[in-house]
């Protein structure tokens, strides 16, 4: 059970993890298909009994480390039990431009009278067009679409909560998702943040219909030291958005914008590099020497000072004020290394300072953390992978206690 009477709050990546969003794999997923599993940003189409097992032993390796999981889709069930939020959450899942007046009319009016239960199932798994609720006369739009095909699109990437939101010191940033199988999950968040009993006071230090940026790309080095990757979701307007944010919120001193490679397999900082140990990172090696930052520091007169680039861990250590941030490369050689990366092995949780989750099956990445003194606790992740995320990428901390 949650303690909701201690406030969230999240000051770095390894602090004593405490508190944690995850969202168990359900029914959205069973919507993925060969002809619209690229379309829904998933690399194959995943066993979906399994990854829910994969999932609960996940978060039950989390809470045996007295890690307290919440998880979205009862959270999301919490705050459509009031009033205002089920409004919001029918008109989250109603299109009109694209369903046309009367099938937009006929399925808000049935979906407002469903229960929060109901509601919260067609906002993540969707809803196609033979599900929809029978209505009186004819629609075009109704008789042009195929049965199967989505009249509310399902939310399959849900799984990797860490995008769609970050906490940052006590508030949250609701990122500006970029791809458009994506760009609904905004609404599902908006809507926990805003009415779920726990986060209902809390302060927002990015909105969703700002510059795009995606958790994933958010990294807290230190205390009030961000790193912001800008590449295949995070642009550079967005970066420098939420860095004047954070600025004026006064929860960060320095936000670093690090440029990444925009692919499929670095489609995010964290895909990149995270962090294992409060001066430590674990990174890809063919990024340790390219990846780059400019550095951005509020000023007297509210404006913004860029910095460089210069080299990332030249640029990160110096705003953490350490001699020098230890890197942990993945893999014994190139060949190695790479197929690791695209298999999550720099995608890290961290638990506490040097104890992280990693997935069993990056042996060699595990290796090395361990020969430099990391606790690896390792967990299936076949069918969850799928999606190309691992541990860090599932994982939406709530609350860290201070390093």
């Amino acid at each position: 059970m949650i303690d909701e009477t201690t406030p969230p709050r999240v000051d770095s990546e390894v602090g004593p993890l405490r508190a944690v969003l995850l969202h168990r794999p359900g029914n959205e997923l069973k919507r993925l298909t060969p002809r619209n599993n690229d379309q829904l940003l998933f690399d194959s189409i995943p066993w979906v009994d399994r990854a829910q097992e994969e999932h609960d032993a996940f978060a039950e390796v989390l809470r045996g480390r007295g890690v307290e999981v919440l998880l979205l889709a009862d959270a999301l069930r919490t705050a459509l039990g009031d009033t205002r939020a089920h409004a919001a959450g029918v008109h989250a899942a109603v299109d009109e431009r694209r369903l046309g007046p009367d099938l937009a009319d006929s399925l808000r009016s049935h979906l407002s009278s469903v229960s929060p239960a109901v509601l919260a199932e067609v906002l993540m798994a969707g809803m196609t067009f033979e599900e929809l609720p029978a209505a009186e006369g004819a629609s075009l739009v109704r008789l042009m679409n195929h049965p199967n095909d989505f009249a509310v699109d399902p939310l399959p990437n849900l799984l990797f909560t860490r995008d769609s939101s970050a906490w940052i010191g006590n508030r949250v940033a609701v990122s500006s998702l970029t791809m458009p199988a994506r760009v609904r999950e905004t609404a599902v968040l908006d809507l926990i943040y805003a009415y779920h009993p726990w986060f209902r006071h809390a302060a927002r230090a990015y909105g969703a219909h700002s510059a795009p940026i995606e958790g994933g790309d958010v990294m807290l080095l230190s205390p009030g030291v961000l790193a912001i990757g800008v590449g295949e979701r995070t642009t550079a307007a967005g970066a420098e958005s939420l860095a004047r944010s954070v600025f004026a919120d006064g929860i960060a001193h320095t936000v670093l914008a690090v440029p990444i490679q925009q692919t499929r397999a670095t489609m995010h900082l964290d895909t990149v590099c995270t962090m294992v140990a409060a001066d430590a990172v674990v990174m890809y090696p063919l990024s340790r020497d390219s990846l780059t930052a400019f550095t951005m520091r509020p000023t007297d007169d509210g404006s913004v000072k860029v910095e460089g680039p210069a080299p990332f861990l030249t640029a990160a250590a110096e705003a953490m004020g350490i001699d020098r941030l230890r890197v942990i490369d993945t893999g014994l050689d190139p060949v190695t290394a790479e197929r690791e990366q695209w298999d999550d092995g720099n995608n890290t949780l961290a638990l506490a300072p040097g104890v992280v989750v990693g997935y069993e099956r990056n042996v060699e990445t595990n290796a090395r953390l361990a020969e430099a003194g990391i606790e690896v606790l390792a967990i299936t992740g076949s069918e969850l992978g799928s999606g190309r995320g691992g541990p860090r990428c599932m994982s939406c901390p709530i609350r860290r206690e201070s390093i």
